[in-house]
Parts: structure tokens; C-alpha cells; sequence
């Protein structure tokens, strides 16, 4: 199971103001606001913690088939960095989701799993060619095995990202 979530900052620093009464306790922890205020850059931090959560719902939702808006039921714990990725945790209900961060100026690009050791199989796709819906989840119909792998499309502004395993 995979999910991703994409961030265009230009554009959530035009439209989003997180500093706005009440926004960071709607979505955030305690413990996440404390990283928050701790940050070097409270802003990138935002939308790290957001774009983490954000990957690991997709994939929460898929499995458990439960809509909704949880960001608090959502927590991120153990970020670090190696090799200039952010490696982390999020949880759900006792639930693990491992998480890679790709942070720029541009974008925040996060992807989620739920076994560790998918983040060595996974495949970017350049466009959504093959893509369609199977039982309500886009999937990619693979031209090597002729079957069809679920996908995880993330969308935000300038920027667009679609992945497999």
C-alpha cells in the first residue's frame, strides 16, 4: 500500500494562511505543534507534517475504506534526515505508516507505506496514461504483467505526482 501527497509552496503561501487563530490546532497535535514552533522554518514544517499526513490517509482510507477528516487522529513522530530525504512515522489507530519527504523551494513531496521496504520498489509515472479506476481505486495497467497495480496521484498548483509498487 502506497500513498503521496504533493505541496506546491508558492501556491499554499498565496492561498493558506496557517497562521491564521485556531489552524494549527485543527490539524496538528500538540506534540506537532511543539515541532512547529521548535522549526527552523515553521512554515516548511506545516506542510511537511501536512503532506506526511496527508500520504498516510490515503492509504489508511484504502484499507479501512473509512472517509473523513482526521488530521488530529493522524500523528507524526521520528523525523530524520539521510541523504536529504526526511524519514518518518506517522500513526492511525495504532496503525504505522513509514514516510520519505522531498523538501525544495518548490514543493514538498511526501510518500507513504506501509511496509518499509517498499520504498525500494516504487515507480513514478510521467503521465495517467493506463490509469483508470478499479473498484473506486486508479490503477495502472502494467504493460509487463498485464495487471493492474493501485496508484497513488497527488496534485497540487504547478505540480503533479503519481506513483506504484
Amino acid at each position: 500500500m502506497i500513498g503521496n501527497d504533493i505541496v506546491d509552496l508558492v501556491l499554499a503561501q498565496k492561498e493558506s494562511n496557517w497562521k491564521r487563530k485556531g489552524f494549527l490546532d485543527k490539524i496538528f497535535t500538540k506534540k506537532e505543534q511543539l515541532q512547529i514552533s521548535n522549526a527552523q522554518n515553521s512554515e516548511v514544517m506545516v506542510w511537511n507534517l501536512w503532506s506526511r499526513k496527508e500520504a498516510a490517509y490515503k492509504i489508511y482510507n484504502r484499507q479501512t475504506q473509512i472517509r473523513g477528516y482526521l488530521p488530529l487522529q493522524l500523528e507524526c513522530f521520528d523525523l530524520k534526515i539521510i541523504d536529504g530525504f526526511t524519514f518518518g512515522k506517522v500513526v492511525i489507530n495504532n496503525t504505522i505508516y513509514y514516510t520519505k519527504t522531498k523538501i525544495n523551494t518548490q514543493f514538498i513531496n511526501t510518500i507513504a507505506v506501509k511496509n518499509i521496504d517498499d520504498f525500494d520498489t516504487i515507480k513514478t509515472l510521467e503521465n495517467r496514461n493506463n490509469i483508470q479506476k478499479n473498484k473506486g481505486i486508479p490503477s495502472y495497467l502494467e504493460n509487463e504483467t498485464l495487471g493492474y497495480k493501485p496508484v497513488s496521484i497527488s496534485h497540487h498548483g504547478r505540480f503533479e505526482q503519481i506513483i506504484f509498487v
